[in-house]
């Protein structure tokens, strides 16, 4: 009896083609679970959590009465909900809270220029400095907030019970826990 007929069976049981085809699949689900990648989750196992401090920029938040809105809740000690990038991280300690003052840039006849107060401010619209601190995740590619990277530039919503807002991120402070 030969090794290999002339059907392409070996031992005239086994199709050639089909063993290989078995070997394939099991060399792919060794693969899967043996060696998995780099790739995987952004929270890796070794990874450590530290204290970290975000600054947003607010621009233009309409409100009728910003002291109304610090006294329901968005104050300093208080907590808001922090969405970013459509995913919910949940709540987030509010450090401090700074109104910024409406200024526009007014030439002056010696050619320099003066920042001064806005004389037609719009009341309606408020500009703040919020600083929010939380604990991230450090990984090689910087901090992770919840499954979201923080990083310059960003947007952060942040919700409460009578607001609902937009800031950027404006610089992300990483603390030591020394």
């Amino acid at each position: 009896m030969a090794i290999l007929d002339s059907k392409g069976r070996l031992f005239g049981k086994f199709n050639v083609l089909d063993i290989g085809a078995g070997l394939v699949i099991l060399l792919v689900i060794f693969g899967i679970f043996f060696f998995p990648g780099s790739t995987g989750s952004i929270a890796q196992v070794g990874t450590k959590t530290v204290p970290i401090e975000v600054d947003l920029i607010v621009r233009g938040l309409n409100v009728r009465d910003p002291e109304q809105l610090y006294s329901q809740g968005f104050k300093k000690g208080g907590k808001t909900n922090v969405i970013i990038r459509n995913q919910p991280h949940g709540k987030i300690d509010i450090k401090s809270i700074q109104t910024l003052p409406r200024t526009v840039l007014v030439p002056q006849p010696d050619g320099t220029v003066k920042e001064l107060p806005d004389p037609k401010s719009n009341s309606f619209s408020t500009d703040m400095l919020l600083t929010l601190e939380g604990k991230a995740q450090i990984t090689e590619n910087g901090p992770v907030l919840g499954n979201s990277k923080v990083k310059i530039g960003m947007p952060f919503e942040l919700e409460g019970f009578n607001y609902n807002f937009n800031a950027s991120v404006i610089d992300v402070r990483i603390k030591d826990k020394s």
